[in-house]
């Protein structure tokens, strides 16, 4: 599980580790928001009391902040995926020999694929470095 930070990435990490006192090497862009993963017993601190964290990361970055688990294993892509997407809701997902299906209404197919595939582009990128997937579909 290789990671690929880009010197954007590395800056907003470095000023999550600042304003929430957690270190993560595990920042991406989804749909014009900025998403940190951090250990599941570490989300709520990050998220902080009152959302504070997120708001004040919010304003500094002036854009959406979306904080995650960091998945644990192969199971976790269900939750991992509905929260990067939210609020755009999917059926299930499928994953088969390094490919996953994700299983969705009209409109929100539209969402997940995007305007010239961006998103599905995206996705296709995080889902490979979290979990080994190399072709998203959208069905």
């Amino acid at each position: 599980m290789t990671k690929i930070l880009d010197m954007q990435s590395i800056r907003y990490a470095n000023l999550f580790t600042k304003i929430t006192k957690i270190k993560t090497n595990h920042c991406f862009q989804y749909n014009n928001s900025v998403v940190f993963a951090v250990p599941r017993k570490f989300v709520m601190r990050a998220i902080g009391p009152k959302n504070k964290n997120l708001e004040k990361l919010s304003s500094i970055i002036g854009r959406k902040i979306k904080i995650v688990a960091v998945p644990e294993g192969i199971d976790d892509i269900e939750n991992f995926v509905s929260v990067i997407t939210h609020p755009v809701r999917f059926k299930a997902i499928e994953v088969k020999d390094r490919e996953a299906v994700i299983s969705a209404n009209a409109q929100s197919k539209a969402s997940l694929i995007g305007k010239g595939k961006c998103r599905l582009e995206q996705m296709e990128n995080i889902l490979e470095q979290y979990f080994g997937i190399r072709k998203v579909k959208i069905k």
